[in-house]
């Protein structure tokens, strides 16, 4: 039993696969003293090749999904007093011995989800794992802004209370991904560790991953859960972050940047965010320019409320009626003079083609000229800050 950190429960979620949970379930007794079984409806009578192993086994009737499994098994370790659960699969891919890595994270961070990264530089890693790792690594990042390694990994550390609070509603496969968006919507730090995984050849492997449904089920997720990251609507917080509560706005540009200034965001990532909703803002993606703004600020891990706020130098008439001015004299070598019914009604496509065209020449220069006052601006304000905090300590 390790000693650094006794007060979590490892779990083994188990679905028909009698072969090799025993070993899986020995190996994790040899690393820690506390295993809980949760045997979700298997039909091959995998809970009862357990038998005479010091661990506890819990059985679901019949079978409801891993995400099910793992809500029991936090039920019961919440029961039982413990503070965090320690999940790994029962096929075998996971090593127990890799657990002090997790040991050590959860007494660095006890709020945090640790999540074993698999190292797949080895050729028996099948290309599909590494298609879907890489898919889903990329969703999370466009949803929440976090990176992980490895969001498919079974081997992963949950603090109870944590998990326990937040409104999750997968029960099956993708319970796996909905628990990492929804617990960094909630400020909860997600962590990876490196560890080891093991592939048997392909005619001995056994996957319970229904192609078309569970990737059906993968799909409609990410579709509900990106759109609920573009909702403006603060996420609730089970633990306590940096993000944005003052109003910004380009009618109080010092106010907005002092606010945000407070918010641990340096004058650099200011600035950068002030770049993509300026580029953003003056491309002609009509009715969606918010969305799409939002969407590459989560992917790059950059402010949103100062990317939206730069945004809204862009709105028509001028930013836009400069763009056609450019597009049209890059197309026609001569500006745009005549403003009419026939220049801007029954040729609007040609505009729209102009606006596109100057945008992408003149949305760089307006972006690197914002983004040049936005970072000169908050490294002042950041210095007057700096040098006020000093005189009040």
């Amino acid at each position: 039993m390790t000693s650094e950190h006794p007060n979590f429960l490892m779990v083994i979620p188990l679905y028909n696969h009698a072969d090799t949970v025993r070993a899986v379930a020995k190996k994790a007794l040899n690393v820690h003293d506390q295993v809980l079984v949760v045997d979700d409806g298997s039909s091959d009578a995998g809970a009862a090749v357990l038998d005479g192993l010091k661990l506890r086994v819990l059985r679901h009737p019949e079978n409801r999904g891993k995400g099910a499994a793992v809500q029991t098994a936090l039920h019961e370790a919440e029961k039982l007093g413990f503070s965090h659960i320690v999940i790994i699969d029962a096929d075998g891919q996971h090593d127990p011995t890799d657990l002090p890595q997790f040991v050590a994270a959860m007494a660095a961070d006890p709020t945090a989800i640790v999540v074993g990264k698999r190292d797949f530089n080895q050729p028996s890693i099948p290309a599909s794992s590494r298609f879907g790792r890489n898919f889903s690594n990329f969703w999370l990042r466009v949803q929440t802004g976090k990176m992980l390694g490895d969001t498919q990994s079974g081997f992963r550390a949950y603090p109870v209370k944590i998990v326990r609070g937040l409104k999750l509603q997968e029960a099956r496969y993708a319970f796996e991904i909905e628990v990492l968006v929804r617990a960094a919507w909630a400020g909860v730090a997600l962590r990876d560790v490196d560890i080891s995984v093991y592939y048997p050849p392909q005619a001995e492997r056994i996957s319970h991953f229904r192609g078309f449904m569970d990737n059906f089920r993968l799909t409609l997720l990410n579709t509900r859960l990106t759109l609920r990251s573009i909702t403006p609507w603060p996420h609730r917080k089970l633990v306590a972050s940096g993000e944005v509560e003052q109003k910004v706005t380009i009618l109080h540009p010092l106010r907005s940047v002092r606010a945000l200034l407070t918010e641990n965001v340096t004058p650099g990532q200011l600035a950068a965010a002030g770049a993509v909703g300026v580029f953003i803002g003056a491309l002609p993606i009509l009715a969606a320019h918010t969305v799409t703004i939002l969407l590459v600020a989560g992917f790059f891990r950059l402010n949103k409320v100062a990317a939206i706020g730069t945004s809204q130098l862009c709105m028509p008439p001028l930013v836009p009626g400069l763009c056609i001015e450019v597009g049209y004299f890059l197309r026609n070598g001569q500006f745009l003079t005549e403003i009419s019914i026939e220049t801007l009604g029954y040729q609007a496509l040609d505009r729209l083609y102009e606006w596109l065209i100057g945008s992408l020449t003149l949305g760089p220069l307006l972006a690197g000229g914002v983004a040049l006052i936005i970072y000169l601006v908050a490294n002042t304000l950041r210095r007057d800050m700096g040098k006020a905090e000093r005189v009040v300590g």
